[in-house]
């Protein structure tokens, strides 16, 4: 099913949000940071094609808009199929990421989800590194406290701002 002109323009929002707050960090960023390539990572999130990441090969992130709840969609407002497959990252946004009033929590939906497309599974890595580039970008975070209790991520190598 196509994806409404509303739900596109509020993934254009969410896209434009992440990629300001990234371009507002990257200078203070090392080449790496919690193990995702900030060159690759910043590549993906202009969803260019991007090597340098846990993928062999040239990689690119390719947005689907899912309609129905279901499936991973009934748990997630996003989420990333790996490994890619030919080459692309299908990222899949839910009609949770769509949800009235959930504007800043897309952006950080898209930070979140560009660091599994680069650099993997890992959960905690992908939260503490949105969680950076918001930091370093506004000042502050999203509180994530409950997602990482959940994740136990007090226990990984990975900690928030």
């Amino acid at each position: 099913m196509p994806a409404q002109a509303s739900d596109q323009a509020l993934l254009d929002r969410a896209l434009d949000s992440a990629r300001a707050q990234f371009d507002q960090a990257q200078p203070q960023l090392e080449a790496t940071v919690f193990g995702v390539d900030i060159a690759a990572y910043g590549k993906a999130l202009a969803l260019q094609a991007f090597t340098g990441g846990a993928w062999d090969g040239s990689v690119r992130v390719a947005l689907t808009i899912r309609k129905e709840a279901t499936g991973s969609c009934a748990d997630f407002a996003a989420f990333v199929r790996m490994p890619p497959e030919d080459g692309v990252v299908p990222l899949v946004l839910c009609p949770q990421f769509f949800a009235p009033g959930a504007d800043r929590l897309r952006a950080l939906t898209i930070l979140h989800e560009m660091v599994h497309a680069v650099a993997g599974r890992d959960e905690c890595q992908a939260m503490a590194f949105a969680a950076r580039i918001e930091m370093l970008a506004s000042g502050h975070f999203t509180p994530v406290d409950a997602y990482w209790r959940a994740n136990q991520c007090a226990q990984s190598r990975y900690a928030l701002p």
